[in-house]
């Protein structure tokens, strides 16, 4: 599990998705799930990080899923037309 961290803004994201990147496994591993729950502080970075997350487990055939993504970041990713891109865990 890929755990976000409480502030992901744009001064953070690019070492926040280092560290993340760190996290998706090999070609053919296990599913992908984004923790956002303790989101508490973020702006449009945080998805970007998290589209960026999907881009490279789509890129090694691994399926993404994002859990407690907050109700502003979702109504932020409907507007940017990008929410079916970041589904949410089962």
């Amino acid at each position: 599990m890929l755990i976000l961290p409480a502030e992901l803004t744009h001064a953070h994201a690019r070492a926040t998705l280092h560290l993340l990147r760190q996290g998706v496994g090999p070609v053919g591993g296990a599913p992908v799930l984004a923790d956002a729950s303790g989101l508490l502080r973020f702006d449009s970075s945080a998805l970007a990080v998290l589209l960026a997350l999907r881009r490279d487990c789509v890129e090694r055939g691994l399926s993404f899923s994002v859990r407690g993504l907050p109700g502003a970041l979702r109504e932020l990713a409907v507007l940017y037309g990008v929410a079916e891109l970041l589904p949410a865990a089962p």
